[in-house]
């Protein structure tokens, strides 16, 4: 389909900690709850007691490069994935720029205007690579997308790819998935770039680490507008950290885990007869209705809202995957409330 108008200004994202509050079950927040291993807190500690010195970039850019396969050109460490959107949007003057929806609205607060093509809840939210407009110059998409949990196939972003035009792919979340066989961060491809974070699975949100990888030209570009020492000692730490074969062991297995508890977790939400968008995220995207997420939070349980987002409106709520116990609780309460819907 075509794009939304040409000057679309999205609102900021919603500070979920602070609708959560300090008695609630919290299902809004989206970050690992497992405990940051002892290598990783070790890292954070070793950062610190550098940071003596001015932050230096290359054994992080060098280690992110060794575990994609990608020259240290290749990458460019960043204090998270929003420096990153807001490095994008002054990298270049773009003229046609278009953020893929439903996602989070960062990339739009980042680029200001930008037209929106909206992935449907009616074809499972998947992307058609034909409603992109031919003459955008700039293509931003997430996967897997927040907040409906779709992981596109890598063949279907790279047909995005074209001359003059910069596709980037938000990749935030891909340690969430098993294998990654989606990922395009291996991709070498020109005018394409991928970013990641660590505040997702490490959940290290106050850290701001991340990096972009992909076309060194394009690189350049956001490199010239970063400023100087932007990223942190420690978080330099953590990036080498987390790039590490044990690392990557680590990610395996919590992957895993959050595949098996959101198995439980939609198995119950199907059970009464809830609607759930396919889900490869650390959450689930459901159609509870106008007055669930009001209704939970009487209960004490906290869900995340994403009528701000492009695409979806108050019927639709995130919910993160959490142990199985806590899923139990919230079915209970979705049980009791089963003339919402």
């Amino acid at each position: 389909m075509p794009p939304g108008p040409a000057s679309v200004v999205c609102p900021p994202p919603v500070d979920t900690e602070a609708e959560i509050g300090n008695d609630l079950l919290d299902l809004a927040d989206d970050r690992s709850r497992r405990p940051r291993p002892d290598w990783l807190d070790q890292s954070l500690c070793d950062g610190i007691a550098a940071c003596t010195s001015y932050p230096d970039t290359t054994a992080a850019q060098q280690t992110v490069a060794r575990r994609h396969d990608r020259r240290p050109d290749d990458v460019l460490v960043t204090a998270g994935a929003t420096e990153a959107f807001f490095l994008l949007a002054r990298a270049r003057p773009w003229q046609r720029p278009v953020v893929v929806h439903p996602q989070l609205t960062m990339p739009d607060v980042a680029l200001r205007t930008a037209a929106h093509v909206l992935c449907r809840p009616e074809n499972g939210f998947a992307l058609d690579p034909d409603s992109i407009p031919t003459n955008a110059d700039l293509v931003v998409i997430s996967n897997p997308t927040d907040p409906t949990g779709r992981l596109h196939p890598a063949a279907t972003i790279r047909a995005l790819c074209r001359p003059g035009r910069v596709v980037v792919v938000d990749e935030s979340l891909m340690d969430f998935v098993p294998g990654q066989p989606d990922s395009l961060a291996e991709h070498r491809v020109t005018g394409l770039l991928v970013i990641r974070t660590l505040t997702k699975l490490w959940s290290m949100p106050g850290i701001r680490a991340g990096y972009v990888i992909g076309d060194p030209a394009l690189l350049a570009d956001l490199r010239a507008q970063q400023p100087p020492w932007s990223v942190s000692t420690p978080a330099l730490h953590a990036i080498a950290a987390t790039a590490s074969p044990e690392a990557t062991r680590e990610a395996i297995r919590q992957a895993h885990r959050v595949e098996q508890h959101r198995r439980v977790l939609v198995d119950g939400l199907n059970a009464l007869g809830i609607e759930v968008a396919a889900s490869n995220a650390p959450f689930v995207l459901a159609r509870l209705g106008s007055a669930a997420r009001i209704r939970l939070h009487g209960d004490g349980i906290a869900v995340r809202r994403v009528d701000s987002v492009p695409g979806l409106d108050d019927t639709w709520v995130r919910i993160t995957v959490p142990e199985p116990a806590a899923t139990r609780h919230l079915i209970t309460a979705l049980g009791v409330h089963t003339a919402w819907r």
